[in-house]
C-alpha cells in the first residue's frame, strides 16, 4: 500500500515538472529541474523494482465479493489490463527517458554524485528519434492514472461498493 502511494504521489509530481520544463526557456533552472526529473525517473524505476518484485512474491488480497458480483466482465478485463499496462509504463517511461539522455550525450549523475552507464551511445540522430516516445509515453501513463483514479472514485460514489477502503491506510 505505502509503494503504491508512494508512486502516485511522485508520478503526479514528475510528469507536472516534465510538462512545466518542457517550454521554458534554456536556463540554469531548466538545467536544475531536468536533473530533477531524470532523478526521480531513476528513483521510480528502481521503486517499480521493488513494487514489481513485491506483487510477485505476495498474492494481492482478493476482489471484495460485492465488487466481483457487480464489475461486468469488460470492467474486469479492464482493470486487469489496465494494471498490466500500469506496471509496463513504470518501466517504459524511465528507462526511454534513460535512453533518450543518453542518445542526447546527457548523462544521468544520480543526485549529481553517481554517474549511471549510458543505454546507448550518444547520437543526436536517435536521440531525435526517442525522445517523442518518452513523451508519448508519459502522456499514456497519465492517462492511464487518470482512468486508474476514475475508476476509483466511480466505486467509491456511484457503486458505493467500499473497494478504494483496500487502498486506505489503516482502513483494512
Amino acid at each position: 500500500m505505502a509503494l503504491h502511494w508512494i508512486l502516485a504521489i511522485a508520478l503526479v509530481a514528475i510528469f507536472s515538472v516534465g510538462v512545466y520544463m518542457a517550454d521554458l526557456p534554456f536556463s540554469p533552472q531548466r538545467l536544475k529541474l531536468y536533473n530533477w526529473h531524470k532523478w526521480a525517473g531513476v528513483t521510480i524505476l528502481a521503486l517499480s523494482v521493488v513494487r514489481l518484485a513485491w506483487r510477485l512474491t505476495h498474492t494481492p488480497p482478493a476482489l471484495p465479493g460485492k465488487v466481483i458480483a457487480a464489475m461486468p466482465g469488460w470492467q474486469t478485463a479492464a482493470y486487469h489490463a489496465t494494471h498490466v499496462a500500469l506496471y509496463a509504463l513504470f518501466f517504459i517511461v524511465p528507462l526511454v527517458g534513460w535512453a533518450y539522455s543518453s542518445a542526447a550525450g546527457f548523462p544521468i549523475v544520480l543526485f549529481g554524485v553517481l554517474p549511471l552507464p549510458d543505454l546507448v551511445s550518444a547520437d543526436k540522430a536517435l536521440a531525435e528519434l526517442i525522445m517523442p516516445w518518452h513523451e508519448i509515453s508519459a502522456f499514456a501513463l497519465a492517462g492511464l492514472v487518470v482512468l486508474h483514479v476514475a475508476a476509483a472514485i466511480k466505486h467509491q460514489l456511484v457503486d458505493r461498493d467500499g473497494l478504494m477502503q483496500r487502498m486506505l491506510p489503516g482502513k483494512q
